[in-house]
């Protein structure tokens, strides 16, 4: 692993959770129904720690010598509040499964504040998708 191969990844990385905030945004907005009001909060809830985690990826990317992205992922589209619910908890996955990655590549790269700092990221997206699958779990079709 060389230092601009992990630039790549952390800014691809960081277009994952900027895709994240813009999801979690727009869909607090597109919820409707009678739990509307409790799912435009858990929503609106996510996007702080997104936004802190996009700001560790940019900040570390500068610091390694890289220019940070500016371009989100894709946003999956979703019309009812179980497809938004299910695009999170697939975009929660995603990002544990990516930052474990991250995490072992780091280590690699002899950056262990780096690896510790993507591990304590897992940590907080498991519990994004814990809590998504929670809500899940007794969803009506």
């Amino acid at each position: 692993m060389d230092k601009q191969t992990m630039i790549k990844h952390l800014n691809e990385d960081l277009a994952g959770e900027l895709s994240a905030i813009i999801q979690y945004i727009t869909y607090a907005a597109k919820a409707t129904g009678p739990y509307r009001p409790q799912l435009a909060q858990f929503f609106l809830e996510e996007v702080a720690d997104e936004q802190l985690h996009a700001q560790f990826l940019a900040n570390k990317i500068v610091a390694l010598g890289g220019e940070p992205t500016t371009k989100p992922r894709p946003v999956p589209p979703a019309h009812t509040n179980r497809e938004m619910l299910e695009a999170v908890l697939a975009a929660e996955r995603q990002a544990t499964k990516d930052y474990t990655q991250r995490a072992r590549e780091a280590d690699e790269l002899g950056d262990k504040g780096l690896a510790v700092q993507l591990e304590d990221m897992v940590r907080d997206e498991s519990g994004h998708s814990e809590e998504t699958e929670r809500i899940l779990r007794d969803w009506p079709l």
